[in-house]
């Protein structure tokens, strides 16, 4: 072997034994079909069963190197939401080393909803003439849908709406079930149970946000606005 030659095997040689043996994860048929699964099943949690679902894998960093792994277990993460713009877990169970990642996807859910018949602007005040039924992507933007229009007739919109977009709660100005002083019932959620109270708001009670309540003993717990004169408080 020429002496030019040595050094060159040498270098290549260390970088080898520096850089243990790994690869891009390919996500073969049976993997990519156990991850729809599981991504659907958690998108379907809570959802009306007429609703369709369809869900876009996506595809892993391409600088990541895996070491090589026997079986591969997909999850989800805690607290992930399945919806839009999401990811899922993957983690080698049996390998030469342990890894752990998250792959991208899309998780689009259609449903019947209520949309705008044509383009409304920010500042108006809905009506019924102003909406009609639709199947769309509920998943593809922030905030609830509806389906009935009396959650919708008197509300006032404070950004403006495509027609044909859905018209979500994200998009409407928020009421104000009652002020500071009143009393209000709380209904407090527990494990199989529901307990039904009285107390006095410690602030407004503006739609969706939390607010403090004074009951005659004393005590003093945080709830949720939900209605006239509502709270509501899960244990």
């Amino acid at each position: 072997m020429s002496r030019t030659l040595r050094p060159i095997l040498l270098s290549a040689l260390l970088l080898a034994l520096a850089c243990p043996a790994s690869a891009q994860l390919a996500l073969g048929e049976p993997l990519a079909r156990e991850l729809q699964q599981l991504a659907e099943q958690g998108a379907r949690a809570g959802l009306p069963a007429k609703a369709r679902v369809e869900i876009q894998l996506g595809e892993l960093d391409p600088r990541l190197r895996l070491a090589p792994c026997q079986q591969v277990q997909p999850y989800l993460p805690n607290g992930m939401k399945m919806w839009g713009r999401t990811r899922i877990g993957l983690r080698c169970v049996q390998g030469t080393s342990k890894w752990n990642v998250t792959l991208p996807l899309t998780v689009q859910v259609f449903a019947r909803a209520l949309v705008a018949k044509s383009p409304l602007p920010g500042g108006v005040i809905l009506s019924q003439a102003d909406l009609h039924e639709a199947e769309i992507d509920i998943a593809a933007d922030g905030g609830a849908v509806f389906t009935e229009a009396k959650g919708l007739v008197g509300r006032t919109l404070v950004r403006s709406v495509n027609a044909g977009e859905a018209v979500r709660s994200s998009f409407l100005k928020q009421r104000q079930w009652f002020a500071a002083g009143e009393t209000v019932k709380v209904l407090a959620i527990g494990q199989g149970y529901a307990v039904e109270g009285e107390g006095q708001a410690q602030g407004p009670g503006t739609e969706g946000q939390e607010v403090r309540v004074r009951f005659e003993s004393g005590r003093v717990v945080t709830g949720r606005a939900t209605g006239e004169r509502k709270v509501e408080l899960q244990l």
